[in-house]
Formats: structure tokens, C-alpha cells, sequence
């Protein structure tokens, strides 16, 4: 049998653009190293974490807020190994689901290693050794990333953990240290200091989310230091030494000459960012290239050097993101099928899902400075919102940011409860390159959280917000 597609990988990226070629009537398989489909995100990252998360503000909640709602228990205890079962049950459902849209859509599965033996044929190696070799037109490479572990971090599995360890944790730790205040290091860290871990973070960079807007991760930190966490920013780690019971982070201030700190802590969480997953694949065997950064190489249309051979998501250069990567997916799929598909990478929106959650689409303060594009501002403060004072989440703001002249909605900026629900209508508006009156205009229902969405863009449109 020879394939239209074959994809390696089933993540997001690569489960979401086979279904969308079998629908277009390509004949197409896909191939996973485990016996789950999903991928990172379903099995040890997007879903899981949120489940955890959700859990974790539950109890919280139950411990400090619920008081002020009239609401009083007299015994609160935390049931953590129950709460990673359930977290668990979660993943089955979600994966068990991807399996089914795989036999729904007539997709052939097939589990084990896969690598090249030239551009057109693949070899899959199951675990119990077993070798098939598929035969394909196209492919797609949705192979995902891994956490970057150097090696002075002592990584272990142990002790020393990434995030796949950190949601397996079954006994609440005293304490934990996290290595970077990027967006898994500040979800994971949220989940154990709502719990009651003692949680220090160590970033190299002087704030926490580079990269992201500046005001919200201002609010954002402060946020997070009411919950206990401790922030070392502006400083580096010379090491990390784990043994069977604990862990010994050796760090610095950057540029100080003084003596090293030191923190001893049950667990240490390695969380500065990921890397290309790659290796194995026998790209030796093609005329597939990576970059300097392990990355592969592709064009405007996602395809490699070699002429059949796509890559998406995480395995390539931009933001990794799981549904950055359902678009890529579904990008590839329609051009092999001859449509002319567009993204605007622009406008893919990032999230951090903490409490608030911390959203954002399009450009920067940052952004728009070092580019020299003349901006306006309008911000409105999440605690002037009555629905905000009724639920008792007035944490945050929202930021709109305008071009100066034409008033085009360049970038917003949310840090709220439900702002990663919210933030849509930030995209929807900047796809048909709506202008801050637009946005001001929209009639929102009241009282939601989503009128300061509008009353950020009357600041932006004349500086004449309403409620503030």
C-alpha cells in the first residue's frame, strides 16, 4: 500500500492535520513512538497541567476565599494522590478520544520508532522489535520537543525533575525549587504553592515571562508572590546535585562577585524551555536540514528541502504552542491537497494559565517600539469591573494597544480571570483588522469580565473609558 500522507508524530500538530487530509481523501497514516496517542500536549503537557491547575485553585479557593462567600468547612484535608488519579483519568478520556477520531476518519495507526530509509519510505520499529516499512508520497514530521536538561542540572527523574515527573508527584513536597519563570515554570510552580509547597524560582532574565508584555507580567508576579512564591530574578545556576531524598541548587546573582547561594529543597523542577525532538529519525537519509538550534528547516510552506517532506510545530522555528501546531497541521494537510491555506502567525495567541491567566495576542509595547510603529494605549483595571467584585477575582488588567494614525488594534494584553476564553475576541477583531472604535463600539453583556475588554479600547480609541 503506498500512503498520500504519512505523519510522524501524534500531537496536536500531527493528530489534527491527519484528520483534516483523510477528510480531504488523502489515504494517510500516522506513526507514534508510544502507546498513546497525543503526544506531549495530551500526555504530559497541555491537558494534564490544566487538569492539575483547575484542582489545585480548587482547593485553594476552599482554604482562602471560600470564607467570604458564607461558605465554611470544618475540615479541609488534600488528597493529592487522588488528584493526580484523577488528573490521569483526564488524559485517558482526552487520548482514548484521539484514538477514536483516528478509526472515525479510517486513519491507519501505527506504533513504534519511526525513521527514513529515503524520502518515500519509512520504517517502523514496535517495541517488540517487529519492522514495517510504509510507503508514502508526502509526509509530515510532528515529532514534538523534549525539555532541555543541561547537563549541570544533574537531571535525574528523581530529585532533579521536568514537568513529566513534576505531574506524577503522588506526596505534597515541603519545598521546590524551579528553574525558569517561563510559562511551565510559573503553571507548575502555581500548582504546588496553592497546595501549600514552599516554591522559589530562579530566572536568569531580570522578569518573569520575557517576551510577553511587561505590565502583565508585573501584575502577574505580584500576583504570584501572594500565593508565597519566592522570585530570585537576574540570576544564574551553577549547579544542581540530587541524591535519593534531596536536591542542592547552587545559584548566583549575575555579575556578582559575592559568595554562591544555596538552597537544599526535596525537588528541583528544570523548566527553561524545550527542544526539537529529532533524534532517530534518519534525516542523514534525506535532504532534510536543521539550523543552528536543532530546528528544521522549512520554507513559507512548511516543506523542508527535501520536495515531499513537511515539517510543523515544535520541530520547527516559532512559538510552541500546541495549537500553533494544529494550524500547521491543518496548513500542510490543505496545500498537499492543492487549496491555497493561510496562517498569521501574528496572530496566534498565547497563554498562561495561572490565577489570572495571563493572555495575549499580536505585538508588544516592546515590539512595537523597536519597530518604530507610532501606538496608543488604553488599559483598564480588572477591579472596576461589578462582575469582578462579585465573584471576588479583581486581580489584573486588560491593555489594548492601537496603531497611532489608523487605530487598528495592533496587540492586547489581558491578565484576568477567563482571560484565556476572552482573548478570542481580541483575535476575531485583529483577523478582519479591526480598529480600537470597533472594539469600543461591540456591545458587551453586562456584568461580565469581558466589559473591560471594551472600556480598554474607548482608552484606546479617545481616552474616554467609562467606568474608571
Amino acid at each position: 500500500m503506498i500512503y498520500d500522507v504519512v505523519i510522524i508524530g501524534s500531537g496536536p500538530g500531527g493528530y489534527v492535520g491527519a484528520i483534516r487530509a483523510a477528510q480531504l481523501g488523502l489515504k494517510t497514516a500516522i506513526i507514534e513512538k508510544y502507546s498513546t496517542l497525543g503526544g506531549t500536549c495530551l500526555n504530559v503537557g497541555c491537558i494534564p497541567s490544566k487538569a492539575l491547575l483547575d484542582s489545585s485553585e480548587h482547593y485553594h479557593q476552599l482554604q482562602n476565599s471560600f470564607g467570604e462567600h458564607g461558605i465554611v468547612a470544618e475540615k479541609i484535608s488534600l488528597d493529592l494522590a487522588r488528584m493526580i488519579r484523577r488528573k490521569g483519568e483526564v488524559v485517558k478520556q482526552t487520548c482514548d478520544g484521539v484514538t477514536f477520531l483516528m478509526k472515525k476518519n479510517k486513519i491507519d495507526v501505527f506504533t513504534g520508532h519511526a525513521s527514513f530509509n529515503d524520502a518515500t519510505h519509512i520504517k517502523v520499529v514496535s517495541d517488540d522489535k517487529k519492522e514495517t516499512i510504509l510507503e508514502t508520497r508526502k509526509v509530515i514530521i510532528a515529532t514534538g520537543s523534549k525539555p532541555i536538561t543541561p547537563a549541570a542540572m544533574g537531571y535525574d527523574k528523581q530529585r532533579v525533575i521536568t514537568s513529566t515527573e513534576a505531574l506524577n508527584i503522588t506526596t505534597l513536597p515541603k519545598n521546590m525549587v524551579i528553574i525558569g519563570a517561563g510559562v511551565i515554570g510559573l503553571e507548575l510552580g502555581s500548582v504546588f504553592a496553592r497546595l501549600g509547597t514552599k516554591v522559589d524560582v530562579i530566572e536568569y532574565m531580570d522578569r518573569i515571562l520575557p517576551g510577553m508584555d511587561m505590565d502583565g507580567s508585573k501584575e502577574l508576579m505580584r500576583s504570584l508572590k501572594k500565593l508565597g512564591i519566592t522570585f530570585h530574578l537576574n540570576h544564574e545556576v551553577l549547579s544542581v546535585k540530587g541524591d535519593a531524598n534531596k536536591a542542592l541548587v547552587t545559584f548566583k546573582a549575575r555579575g556578582d562577585v559575592s559568595e554562591n547561594k544555596s538552597i537544599e529543597t526535596e525537588y528541583c523542577l528544570i523548566a527553561i524551555g524545550r527542544r526539537p525532538y529529532t533524534e532517530g529519525l534518519g534525516l542523514e537519509k534525506t535532504n532534510v536540514k536543521l539550523d543552528e538550534k536543532g530546528r528544521i528547516n522549512v520554507n513559507e510552506h512548511l516543506l523542508t528541502d527535501e520536495p515531499n517532506i513537511y515539517a510543523i510545530g515544535d520541530v520547527i522555528k516559532g512559538a510552541m504552542l500546541a495549537h500553533k501546531a494544529e494550524e500547521e497541521g491543518i496548513y500542510v494537510a490543505e496545500s498537499i491537497a492543492g487549496q491555497q491555506p493561510h496562517i498569521d502567525y501574528n496572530l496566534i495567541p498565547g497563554v498562561v494559565y495561572t490565577w489570572p491567566e495571563f493572555a495575549s495576542v499580536g505585538k508588544t509595547e516592546e515590539t512595537l517600539k523597536n519597530e518604530n510603529i507610532p501606538y496608543k494605549i488604553g488599559k483598564f483595571p480588572i477591579r472596576a469591573l461589578g462582575r469582578a467584585r462579585a465573584s471576588g477575582d479583581t486581580e489584573g488588567m486588560i491593555k489594548v494597544l492601537a496603531h497611532k494614525d489608523t487605530d487598528e488594534v495592533l496587540g492586547v494584553h489581558m491578565l484576568s480571570a477567563r482571560a484565556a476564553d476572552m482573548i478570542m475576541e481580541a483575535v476575531t477583531l485583529m483577523e478582519f483588522r479591526g480598529a480600537a472604535e470597533d472594539m469600543a463600539r461591540i456591545s458587551h453583556p453586562h456584568p461580565t469580565y469581558t466589559e473591560a475588554v471594551r472600556e480598554a479600547a474607548l482608552g484606546a480609541t479617545d481616552n474616554r473609558p467609562l467606568h474608571i
